[in-house]
């Protein structure tokens, strides 16, 4: 898929398949191609690089939103393929990348059918929150909004055509993985987003379709306040297992959330990730005073 925005900057994505279809994007630049992100596993990664190839150019930049395996995992093959392009990636992404705190780098290797990499190729070129980056005859400037969808998240912000690259800070119509249980980070960060200059652009998510920025941020913060106003019910004290999710609570709870959203595919392989969702934003509702809330999160 291609496209074009008003300051004539091309833009062309490759979608992995269902389930769990994760977007890479490559920026054609005045000296070359710059990638964002690359897919979940070295079989998506090749898919990507025949079309990559087909255009001419070589990749003299790899730019990393987050470190979720999903957004890693074929960065060896780029590597391989283009071992003169350095792999850009924030102090707090590389260093959570080697720490894979959470372990999801160990679980997406132990689902079915994944070929996902025993070993990680690292970035090599690390950078400071709030950086400007400048590659290839492009200016990009980056911000950084953790502790919401991930740990950790760099936006790539290119001013002159007003593109903006967030990862999965959004998401277009897709189902998202909260198993961090940051949904109220997500929520703050979001209007963070929301109130910043960088809303006025088109986003490029990291799951789904792009479209103008301002948009997807309503749609996620909707669906985040959604989901967690299903599942604050069910940890109530006065709910049948107080703060303890019964199997019925946990059905009902995805029944309605797809009933709200049909159709929405997952944005992880983890089949699973519904009863995830659930378990981890439960725990998260269940653990916060209320009265030190957000706003936004109430």
């Amino acid at each position: 898929m291609t496209g074009r925005t008003a300051a004539d900057l091309r833009v062309q994505r490759f979608a992995s398949p269902n389930p769990g279809s994760v977007n890479a994007y490559w920026l054609h630049a005045p000296q070359g191609l710059i990638l964002i992100d690359t897919l979940r596993s070295p079989a998506d990664a090749r898919k990507a690089l025949a079309r990559v190839r087909d255009t001419g150019q070589p990749v003299v930049a790899i730019l990393l939103t987050h470190v979720h395996p999903d957004h890693v995992g074929g960065a060896g093959l780029f590597h391989r393929a283009f071992p003169q392009a350095p792999i850009y990636a924030s102090e707090a992404s590389a260093k959570a990348m080697r720490q894979d705190s959470r372990g999801l780098y160990a679980l997406t290797r132990s689902l079915p059918g994944s070929d996902f990499p025993k070993k990680l190729t690292y970035p090599t070129k690390i950078f400071r929150a709030g950086t400007t980056l400048r590659i290839a005859g492009l200016t990009i400037r980056t911000a950084e909004f953790p502790g919401g969808e991930s740990d950790a998240a760099t936006v790539y912000h290119e001013p002159r055509s007003r593109s903006l690259f967030v990862g999965d800070l959004l998401g277009n119509r897709v189902t998202p993985a909260l198993i961090e249980g940051n949904s109220c980070g997500w929520l703050s960060q979001l209007e963070r987003l929301r109130t910043s200059s960088l809303a006025t652009g088109r986003a490029y998510p990291g799951h789904g379709a792009p479209a103008p920025a301002r948009g997807l941020i309503t749609w996620q913060q909707t669906y985040l306040k959604r989901f967690r106003k299903l599942v604050k019910p069910a940890v109530a004290e006065n709910s049948p297992a107080g703060p303890r999710v019964t199997g019925a609570e946990r059905r009902t709870i995805i029944a309605a959330t797809k009933r709200a959203y049909p159709g929405h595919p997952l944005v992880a392989s983890l089949p699973t990730l519904m009863e995830e969702n659930v378990k981890a934003v439960a725990a998260e509702i269940a653990s916060t005073d209320p009265a030190k809330l957000p706003r936004i999160c109430r």
